[in-house]
């Protein structure tokens, strides 16, 4: 069986600028700080070539911090989630958890919230059209989920982040595909997750290696794993160089694994910003090879205020040239 759900855009937006919180109040070893995004766009999309305005962010969030010594900190963060999907009307909680937050150690994080995995894609600036990462991943559905644990170390140089999921409630249900075309729903509670990147700079060069595995009791389900490489290097004036490495493999399936591989490239004037990738997700079945690329330009208008215009496309039949013109702000 095949995952319906298609994983094709797990980025970060790798902006010239970073947005940072604002703080609300610091005393007594207590802080407060908010942060927010908003973006809206007017793009079509692969597969429906008329334009229309989309709402695709519209989110804040409070993270709260009390100081136990000079170097523990405990935590609770909680976001609102305004557009979850493009144009959603229902509005809904984004991340919510608790953590303690060490300067030596590292911090862990209890809750709702995402995991390692979701944090790939970085190797060049995109904003609509991200080429294919984690292809045909089913994982990649569960990188964000109630139940979670993740664990985050930086020290400049090396750095990891470690997450697990579990879904006892049931939230997670994956919508699966059988060989003979029956449509099964997984029941969350019969899954767990976890994953992890380690990576390291120097000399500007990040590199960094990242897992996940993707487990059922039922072990006639199949499970999954993903794994994979992604380089970063911006030691060459006003340009970031990217190259990424993602695989798939499906205990269930000898014929739907994916690998892809994944170049990208910066280049920064001023308060402009030029990108380009390209990718190449190579499958079991022959049929289902896409290659997929988009070019891009930003300006900055203000600190974290970026408008932007993205052109993308692959070689799928019936596939559209997709197109989006934008403004994102963030704080």
């Amino acid at each position: 069986m095949n995952y319906e759900k298609t994983l094709v855009a797990l980025s970060i937006l790798a902006a010239a600028t970073s947005a940072q919180a604002i703080e609300l109040y610091n005393q007594d070893g207590v802080t407060v700080d908010i942060h927010g995004d908003i973006e809206v766009t007017y793009q079509n999309s692969f597969s429906d070539s008329s334009m229309s305005q989309q709402i695709e962010d519209a989110d804040f969030g409070f993270d709260v911090r009390y100081a136990l010594n000079d170097d523990l900190q405990f935590g609770g963060y909680w976001a609102f989630d305004g557009s979850e999907s493009n144009n959603a009307e229902v509005t809904r909680s984004g991340d919510v958890y608790v953590a303690l937050y060490s300067k030596t150690y590292g911090s862990i994080k209890f809750g709702r919230l995402c995991t390692a995995v979701d944090d790939l894609g970085g190797i060049t600036t995109d904003y609509q059209f991200d080429v294919n990462k984690l292809y045909q991943a089913g994982a990649g559905d569960v990188t964000c989920a109630d139940e979670a644990i993740r664990y985050d170390y930086d020290n400049g140089s090396f750095y990891t982040t470690l997450g697990f999921i579990q879904d006892k409630l049931g939230h997670n249900d994956l919508i699966t595909v059988q060989e003979d075309g029956t449509v099964v729903n997984v029941d969350g509670r019969d899954l767990n997750y976890y994953d992890g990147r380690f990576g390291y700079r120097v000399a500007g060069l990040d590199l960094s290696a990242f897992f996940a595995s993707l487990n059922f009791e039922d072990k006639s389900e199949g499970d999954e794993k993903v794994y994979g490489m992604e380089a970063d290097y911006s030691g060459i004036e006003n340009v970031r160089l990217g190259l990424g490495y993602y695989a798939t493999k499906k205990d269930h399936d000898n014929n739907a694994d994916t690998d892809v591989v994944t170049l990208g490239a910066d280049y920064y004037l001023g308060k402009w910003t030029f990108a380009t990738a390209y990718s190449f997700a190579s499958h079991d079945d022959s049929a289902q090879d896409v290659n997929s690329w988009f070019v891009n330009t930003g300006y900055n208008l203000a600190p974290n205020t970026t408008v932007y215009a993205e052109v993308a496309g692959n070689d799928e039949t019936d596939s559209n040239t997709a197109v989006a013109i934008g403004v994102k702000a963030s704080f």
